[in-house]
């Protein structure tokens, strides 16, 4: 998982790309890079390490002065955290720019074949392909060489391509990492989180798997890999920036701990009757008509996600009395799973672009399942698949490890709709009654309860 920020537009990029990589620094900690173009040449500056240390290594420099640049932070896969291994690369000439997320498995082979060819390799990793892929095929037109370069390298990839033969323009494709495109007014942005782009816009869209784009001032062109032209739709994001500032705390772990109250009301707002307790969800999807028709609930996730689908199994359960299952999407799409039309299927993920989820969801969308999603980004991919989308508004979470976003994923449970198959109260406890204290319950138990509610 890495970082990546480009930015076209008449303002310096190098302030607007540090404080992007600023905002996704919790995508990779082992080194940080940017390139900016000025005067028809890329100055490009890197360092290992976290990015504080490519600040101090720029010192308040303006980095070349470009108006067009990109940046990277980078979690290391091929190659170790050195500087020459760190982004942005370069190909033979010096005029092609590459930042990457993901990982290209033929790497190798095509690697060996442009060694043959005559290029020269400087780092490790497998992204300098994709820079050299480039360079080979360029024919005074990045786009189509940024089109080519893909077709010929298999993996997942999300690439940021800038030449000096083209100021202005920068040239992204998407193979499974996220990539969304920032919209400003005689400026436009690509990055790998919203996070990175609401201090200076709101208004996105988010690329789809084998899209292709092409970016500048003007605006944004996207094909599909046959090069057939797209009209993907533009998003709003509700959040502002202050949302991702620290707000005091000395970290972004503390702050998130302390949000989770406000996240979970935010998320609950308009969904439950403060006065009945009654769920309030108005999605045909989980009509009382058409829950009666479920005969199970399949919940897919991946890392934290899948923790609050464990959690969300018992809930479930406990109050739908329906049978519930849960799968890792990682391991989900490598099967042949049993999934038919009266199998609820819910994808949980806090970007809403978990790449192995996203898979699983399309394996059960294959198989007839209807799908919901509960995400944290309304307008990311799984959301845009699924038949129903239940909203977390956890805001950005920083933190590596998962606070508001795992607790409001708890909070969303869509099928808590279902209880209405045996017409029973929202508030009404399941009719197995083992789990619940009884009047018999030791002297012990009831001091430990007492000892619970004391704190």
């Amino acid at each position: 998982m890495c970082g990546i920020v480009g930015y076209v537009g008449p303002r310096e990029a190098a302030p607007i790309l540090l404080e992007g990589l600023k905002r996704l620094e919790y995508r990779g900690y082992d080194s940080a890079g940017i390139a900016t173009l000025a005067n028809g040449r890329f100055t490009v500056s890197r360092s290992p390490g976290k990015l504080s240390n490519l600040v101090a290594k720029l010192n308040g420099s303006a980095n070349g002065g470009g108006t067009t640049g990109i940046g990277h932070t980078r979690w290391a896969t091929h190659g170790r955290p050195t500087e020459a291994n760190a982004h942005p690369h370069r190909d033979c000439t010096g005029k092609v720019v590459v930042i990457h997320n993901g990982i290209l498995e033929n790497f190798a082979e095509r690697k060996a074949a442009l060694l043959a060819a005559g290029h020269t390799f400087s780092s490790e990793t497998d992204t300098e392909v994709f820079a050299h892929e480039v360079e080979a095929s360029y024919r005074g037109d990045l786009f189509e060489a940024v089109r080519h370069a893909a077709s010929v390298l298999r993996g997942a990839y999300a690439v940021v391509v800038s030449s000096s033969d083209e100021p202005g323009v920068l040239v992204t494709a998407r193979s499974g990492p996220p990539i969304v495109l920032g919209l400003g007014e005689g400026e436009n942005f690509v990055a790998s989180d919203p996070v990175a782009l609401v201090p200076w816009t709101r208004d996105v869209i988010f690329l789809e798997d084998g899209d292709i784009a092409r970016v500048d001032t003007r605006g944004v062109r996207i094909v599909d890999a046959a090069g057939k032209g797209l009209e993907r739709p533009r998003h709003r994001i509700l959040w502002d920036a202050v949302a991702a500032e620290k707000g005091g705390y000395r970290h972004f772990m503390a702050k998130e701990i302390h949000e989770q109250p406000t996240a979970i009301a935010e998320t609950l707002g308009g969904k439950v009757s403060l006065g009945t307790g009654e769920i309030l969800l108005a999605d045909p999807l989980l009509s009382p008509e058409r829950v009666k028709d479920f005969d199970r609930v399949l919940l897919l996730a991946c890392g934290t996600s899948w923790h609050s689908a464990l959690i969300g199994k018992f809930l479930i359960e406990g109050m739908a009395r329906i049978p519930v299952e849960v799968d890792y999407g990682s391991e989900f799409r490598y099967r042949r799973p049993v999934v038919s039309e009266r199998t609820l299927t819910i994808g949980i993920s806090q970007s809403g672009e978990t790449a192995d989820t996203v898979a699983a969801l399309s394996e059960a969308r294959r198989a007839g399942a209807p799908i919901g999603a509960i995400v944290n980004v309304p307008g990311s991919q799984i959301a845009r698949m699924a038949d129903a989308v239940f909203p977390t508004h956890a805001g950005p979470e920083i933190g590596v490890a998962s606070t508001k976003a795992f607790t409001t994923q708890l909070a969303c449970r869509p099928p808590r709709a279902a209880r209405s198959r045996r017409s029973r109260s929202p508030r009404s406890w399941p009719r197995d009654t083992s789990t619940r204290p009884t009047s018999s319950s030791s002297g012990a138990d009831r001091t430990i309860r007492r000892r619970s509610r004391a704190r």
